[in-house]
């Protein structure tokens, strides 16, 4: 298969999330986003900090449920890996056929982390499940973990590293693919009335990023290894070198140990776009295997060039490809359309004013 004939089913899903975002009308009467219970035992009030920070309010069983594993941690293959899914998507559509069932053949124990209201919800909800599930993950290991996200899901980790303060001893790796650290212009285009809470906190200049960013991008201990494509379509601006409007993607400040990788910088005629990096961008896959072999995160300079001649990053199926690949985009045009908007961005917590 080609590499044109391969990203062919990823342009169109991209596609389809595009309209899907421009054609959405006003929220139904009653549809804002429900918040999350009080967990059990714990203070309806002004969370309690330490340590580990601010206390977790969603109920202990629920962040249970969220969590998918396979493997035995304690006996894996390399570091346990915990995957993060990306806005508008569920763990089993962004990483099954994929990192999934490479990181099972490969005999390395993994879980994923399906986010509420498929990660269209308030981020700092979504942040309390991956905190979660670093804790759950790390316990099972024994040791520290490596955390690979997609889009939200490479940022999100972000939040519960900085404001969790116990879980920055528990994660070694931090990739994210084509994370929206720094947001897209596109978010107040499509919040132009009401979107979804998480799509308001990924404006460039909302509240939740300007707290996420302030003071230091990364932390101590931690390696950070962003992927992103110039072409991409969803996190916008992505392209290196424009003066005044730096790569999104890109973590340049704190204490972590950082690389960022655009994927032209690897193979200068890709065009990759945001679904594709992701999920089975070639340049993406070899930056996640090179973080998780190594000490510190991916090195550009050991990346084989010869990805460039891929099609599709080893370990998917080519013949069930182009269904998956579709599904990511009808998947995300689905909750686009369905999950509850709001309209304006949720308050910040207060830990994080």
């Amino acid at each position: 298969m080609t590499h044109r004939a391969c990203r062919r089913p990823l342009a169109a899903a991209a596609l389809a999330l595009t309209a899907a975002a421009a054609l959405l009308g006003p929220a139904a009467p009653g549809s804002a986003a429900p918040g999350p219970g009080p967990a059990s035992g714990a203070s309806t009030g002004s969370p309690a900090t330490g340590d580990r920070g601010p206390r977790l309010q969603v109920p202990a069983a629920r962040l249970d449920r969220s969590l998918t594993c396979d493997g035995d941690a304690a006996d894996s293959r390399g570091r346990p890996v915990l995957l993060v899914p990306g806005t508008t998507l569920e763990p089993r559509v962004n990483f099954s056929w994929n990192y999934g069932s490479v990181f099972s053949e490969q005999g390395r124990a993994w879980c994923a982390v399906r986010l509420p209201a498929m990660a269209t919800g308030d981020i700092q909800v979504a942040a309390e499940y991956v905190t979660h599930a670093i804790r759950t993950l790390h316990a099972r290991a024994g040791e520290k973990i490596s955390v690979v996200g997609h889009s939200q899901g490479g940022m999100v980790p972000r939040w519960s590293l900085k404001y969790w303060p116990d879980t920055r001893g528990m994660v070694d790796d931090l990739v994210g693919l084509a994370p929206s650290n720094h947001g897209t212009i596109l978010a107040p285009i499509v919040c132009a009335t009401t979107c979804q809470p998480a799509i308001w906190q990924q404006a460039p200049r909302s509240a939740f990023l300007t707290a996420l960013n302030r003071g230091g991008e990364t932390q101590r201990g931690i390696s950070y290894t962003q992927v992103w494509s110039a072409t991409d379509e969803v996190v916008v601006p992505n392209v290196p070198g424009v003066p005044g409007s730096p790569p999104s993607s890109r973590l340049t400040t704190g204490r972590g140990a950082i690389s960022n990788i655009p994927v032209q910088s690897i193979c200068p005629v890709s065009v990759a776009e945001h679904l594709s990096v992701g999920t089975s961008d070639p340049v993406g896959y070899a930056a996640v295997m090179d973080a998780l072999g190594h000490r510190g995160p991916a090195d550009p300079a050991r990346l084989d060039r010869a990805v460039c001649t891929q099609g599709i990053s080893p370990g998917i199926d080519p013949i069930t490809f182009p269904a998956n690949a579709a599904r990511l985009g009808t998947t995300a045009a689905a909750s686009l359309a369905t999950q509850p908007r709001t309209p304006k961005e949720p308050a910040l917590r207060g830990y994080a004013r």
